[in-house]
């Protein structure tokens, strides 16, 4: 099959599309719903079932990212989601409201894989981080291709906090930062990441990733640091192709 629905669940908005998995190409329009304010399990995979009506795409084969940390098909954190999501099994659960198989990954894992399929870490050898630059710090690890799922390089312990209270774009807004001030912030950040890590590309994604310009001056050129290719629907293609690897495998 070489359409699947790609579905990215987020904490503000819930969009899908058809992907074609050889291409990586959007074979629709992509489709949003505003995420319910209680933001609850039952109701969010009520908006899942209306992303599918909407496609017609009951029975056949569905990817969705989500924004926590997704092992043996069950959430298991919950970032700006509620608390109800933690332990929950989520993949039996959609799969059962909309009668149609399912595949769950983490949102910037999901992210991650569509880069390394078809944008900045193509054919890339190495170690490659993608770092997601928005309300939170979402990240992705792969080692010659290899995913390391569920990485939080966000919640690294960081100065008083965490990474992403200073270097993500929520932080950016809440310190109201310049530019300047925001790419020296990051920076520091990534250059923690690198001490860790030793990443031969780091891939930065999210809308910030868009005003790269504004802020690249400061950024250590030690660093291999590059913007995203897919920006706003890596999550839908990364799911797709995920999708499909776990449904060849069953």
């Amino acid at each position: 099959m070489r359409e699947i629905l790609g579905i990215d669940i987020g904490g503000t908005g819930m969009k899908a599309a058809k992907v074609d998995i050889k291409t990586g190409e959007l074979l629709s329009e992509r489709y949003k719903i505003k995420t319910p304010e209680s933001k609850m399990p039952k109701d969010m995979i009520n908006v899942v079932a209306d992303l599918v009506d909407h496609f017609d795409w009951r029975g056949k084969r569905i990817g969705i990212c989500f924004p926590a940390v997704i092992k043996d098909n069950h959430s298991l954190s919950a970032s700006n989601i509620h608390d109800n999501w933690i332990g929950f099994p989520i993949t039996k659960k959609i799969s059962k409201a909309i009668d149609t198989p399912v595949s769950v990954i983490n949102d910037a894992d999901a992210a991650g894989i569509a880069e390394l399929h078809f944008g900045q870490g193509k054919s890339f050898d190495g170690t490659v981080i993608l770092l997601t630059l928005g309300t939170g710090i979402g990240s992705a690890i792969f080692r010659n291709g290899i995913l390391l799922p569920n990485t939080e390089l966000g919640h690294l312990k960081y100065k008083d906090s965490i990474a992403e209270k200073y270097a993500s774009n929520s932080a950016r807004k809440n310190f109201d930062l310049s530019w300047e001030e925001y790419g020296k912030e990051l920076n520091e950040y990534l250059e923690y990441v690198d001490y860790i890590f030793s990443p031969d590309l780091v891939i930065l994604g999210g809308g910030i990733s868009k005003k790269f310009k504004d802020y690249h001056n400061y950024i250590s050129r030690d660093i291999n640091v590059v913007t995203a290719k897919s920006l706003n629907n890596a999550g839908i293609i990364g799911a797709a192709i995920w999708a499909n690897q776990v449904f060849k495998k069953a």
